[in-house]
């Protein structure tokens, strides 16, 4: 698939209000440490957690409140057509509120997979869908954190594979709080280890039916 852009963002649209509402929500909720899709649900054994973390190492809330998807909504739908994306896209997974931490990050990946969700219910609504955009929230400002840097590869390839910084780009938009990126799933990014302070963000992923 060929686009012309491969992010779009708005800088320090979300109040500083609503902002520390959802940090304060968030974290007195029952965190979860982050897994990989590969993982599911179930039981992890110490080999696996050792395994993940190497992957993946942040703490995360899910989050499925009408007052937060009814705040970011309006720019999914803006980005998505002002990039000239124009998806189709149907519905919002549940949120995700992740802290990354001290030495915290989230190696290279994309959001999306090739085959779309098989749930057991096909009435679930989320079966048969697959993840098309992909939203993040800067929760906190960059200057209260270092380190935890988003960086995107633009070349459809795990960037494990290749090691070209040329073609690597942090995004240095997002840094002031409130700000919004939205990108397609299945671009590769990452969030680098965090070097002092917390990074708060939230992260929703909005599903449609798979491209033809």
């Amino acid at each position: 698939m060929n686009i012309s852009n491969y992010y779009w963002y708005f800088s320090g649209v979300l109040t500083p209000k609503f902002c520390d509402e959802v940090i304060k929500y968030a974290n007195a909720q029952k965190e979860v440490m982050a897994r990989t899709g590969g993982y599911g649900d179930r039981k992890l054994k110490k080999e696996e957690i050792l395994d993940l973390k190497r992957k993946r190492n942040s703490d995360l809330v899910w989050l499925n409140d009408l007052w937060i998807y009814k705040e970011l909504h309006p720019y999914v739908h803006q980005a998505n057509k002002e990039a000239g994306w124009n998806f189709d896209w149907e519905r919002s997974e549940s949120c995700q509120f992740t802290k990354y931490k001290l030495n915290q990050y989230y190696d290279w990946h994309c959001d999306s997979w090739d085959k779309p969700y098989d749930r057991k219910d096909p009435n679930h609504p989320e079966h048969g869908r697959i993840r098309k955009l992909s939203m993040t929230c800067q929760l906190t400002d960059g200057s209260e954190y270092k380190g935890g840097e988003l960086e995107f590869d633009f070349r459809n390839y795990d960037p494990h594979m290749r090691d070209e910084s040329k073609h690597r780009i942090q995004c240095k938009e997002i840094l002031p709080k409130g700000s919004i990126i939205v990108f397609p799933s299945f671009v590769w990014h990452r969030v680098k280890p965090v070097k002092s302070g917390t990074r708060y963000s939230l992260v929703v992923w909005h599903l449609g039916r798979p491209f033809r």
